[in-house]
């Protein structure tokens, strides 16, 4: 493979074969080898079966998603009992500023993390990034719980700088969990793998509703009494997000390094073919300390190959489909999302002069919504996306959401008039399809279609676009809903997001489908050759014990 990515036909034999940067000559038979080997033991992790190993990376993986998601969604809770406890000169409403910058904070940490950690992964590695990321979310979110009003700043200035912190944790999670994921999964069932994953999204933000419920009933008789104990729940609320992320610190922090980034980042095709024999528990070789050592290349990071690569359109429209997909799906899911309580007082379900029944209805209605439509959602996707694959599953859902938002936005107020339940269904499916649809694979396909030295580069890129998406959303849905009277500019705001679900269909068409195809194949680069040997480079030792076994058609 040349550095400029061109494709190189490899000879039937390597002897001599010469180009003007790499050359193959009388040891070359080994680097050949090292070639061979490399694809051989990648197509080993395509096609094995699936074991132990998998479901534990999903686990590891998966239950950092869940605090991710914990994490971001419970300021949907927290921000209306602040209104209780600390303006209650202002009819128990958190003016609209703070309320945007307490939801806000994390979206914005959330998207430096999702770049900072997504350029770091691809060129320090997943395994030391990955305790890294889950390290800041623990402490920023032990620091959220405890945060006070003080005499140099507010309780919630300190609440949006500890959630800034909070989301660059977060953000890195995005590409490190879809990236790992994707190199350590079998080809035939990567997409469950990576779907089941992020479907931890949804337990984490259900789990958020049933933590409010328990702790309301635990503080009922003395919210009675002094309404000033939500500031126990809250604080309570919040800090449950620790739990869950330090039972994964351990396991991220001995996952080992996949590898797919050990072969084509770190160079050493040996090392990472031992680790896969010990993933996959095969046949294990033998290290022998007599094998060549060669000064190898691979194509590498740079920001030269990075133009070189994205600058051919097959690449590049692949980048821009992830990207403006993950971004107008985001409009829609975090401008809903992170606003349930105005859909909930909509339909009157959390009206009431009693502070907690409000807390209590806007809790309960928050976890039959998540019930309905968003759990089921995530696990329609989990069975069916290696069957149907990534990409009509994505056209249906932008399709299916466009058609919906369009239904609300042109008789949003009539139906909530005239038709509560036909509102409440047709909202469901709006949750339905967002997560039976691009909410899901928006986060599986950039982890599939770029070559390893940028799978999570580019992840991270897409994931990026989308969070600045659910930035504009949120600041949008907060400055225009109540534009004519209070929600009564929603209805627009339905019509609005029905164009962006329109216009995810058209970018859709970008992306290639990725199922049942391998990481290499998908990554657009020739796979014969992609090790070579650099001039002038000669092995410590020549032993060819280990190459006997490895035939020039292993792949």
């Amino acid at each position: 493979m040349h550095s400029n990515n061109e494709s190189v036909a490899h000879p039937t034999s390597p002897k001599k074969y010469i180009e003007d940067e790499y050359f193959y000559d009388d040891y070359s038979d080994d680097v050949y080898n090292l070639d061979n080997l490399r694809r051989e033991k990648l197509s080993e992790i395509d096609n094995a079966d699936f074991q132990w190993f998998h479901i534990r990376a999903c686990i590891v993986s998966g239950v950092g998603f869940f605090t991710d998601a914990y994490d971001l969604f419970v300021i949907n809770l927290v921000s209306t009992m602040l209104g209780y406890v600390y303006f209650k000169h202002l009819d128990n409403t958190v003016p609209k500023l703070i309320d945007m910058g307490l939801k806000m904070s994390a979206a914005c940490g959330t998207l430096i993390g999702q770049l900072v950690f997504g350029w770091c992964a691809d060129h320090y590695g997943r395994k030391k990034m990955y305790g890294l990321e889950l390290s800041l979310i623990i402490v920023s979110t032990l620091g959220s719980a405890l945060c006070a009003n003080s005499f140099a700043i507010t309780l919630w200035g300190s609440l949006m700088l500890w959630r800034l912190i909070l989301g660059i944790g977060i953000g890195g999670d995005y590409p490190l969990s879809a990236v790992i994921t994707s190199e350590f999964a079998t080809k035939k069932r990567r997409g469950a793998m990576m779907a089941a994953v992020f479907s931890m999204q949804g337990f984490g933000i259900l789990s958020a509703a049933v933590v409010s419920v328990v702790t309301l009933a635990l503080y009922k008789d003395l919210i009675a009494q002094e309404p000033d104990y939500i500031d126990h729940v809250w604080r309570i609320v919040l800090g449950f997000g620790i739990v869950p992320g330090i039972v994964a610190l351990y396991f991220r922090l001995t996952i080992p390094e996949t590898p797919r980034y050990t072969m084509d980042v770190m160079k050493d095709v040996e090392k990472a073919s031992h680790d896969i024999d010990n993933v996959l528990s095969s046949n294990k070789r033998e290290k022998d300390k007599n094998i060549p050592v060669y000064s190898i290349e691979v194509p590498r990071a740079t920001f030269k190959d990075f133009i070189a690569y994205f600058g051919k359109w097959q690449n590049g429209k692949v980048l821009i489909g992830t990207s403006v997909s993950w971004f107008v799906l985001d409009v829609a899911f975090y401008g809903l999302g992170l606003n349930n309580s105005i859909i909930l007082s909509a339909i009157g379900f959390s009206n009431s002069p009693d502070v907690y029944t409000v807390l209590w209805n806007m809790s309960v209605g928050n976890i039959i919504i998540t019930m309905l439509g968003t759990v089921p959602g995530y696990w329609f996707t989990v069975f069916l996306v290696d069957k149907w694959g990534r990409i009509k599953i994505q056209l249906m859902g932008f399709i299916a959401l466009t058609i919906l938002f369009l239904v609300l936005g042109i008789a949003y107020h009539q139906i909530l008039r005239f038709s509560l339940p036909l509102f409440i269904v047709i909202f469901t499916l709006c949750q339905l399809f967002q997560n039976f649809g691009p909410n899901a694979t928006t986060f599986i396909i950039p982890g599939e279609v770029f070559p390893t030295r940028y799978r999570s580069t580019g992840h991270g890129i897409s994931a990026a676009s989308g969070k600045l998406g659910a930035i504009i959303a949120q600041v949008g849905f907060i400055n225009l809903k109540d534009i004519g009277g209070p929600n009564m500019f929603v209805d627009r705001m339905m019509i609005i997001y029905a164009f962006f679900m329109f216009i995810g269909i058209w970018t859709t068409l970008l992306i290639p489908e990725t199922m049942n195809q391998s990481l290499e194949e998908l990554s657009n680069e020739d796979q014969i050759g992609f090790v070579k040997a650099r001039k002038n480079s000669s092995p410590k030792s020549v032993n060819n014990n280990w190459s006997s076994d490895i035939t020039s058609d292993s792949v």
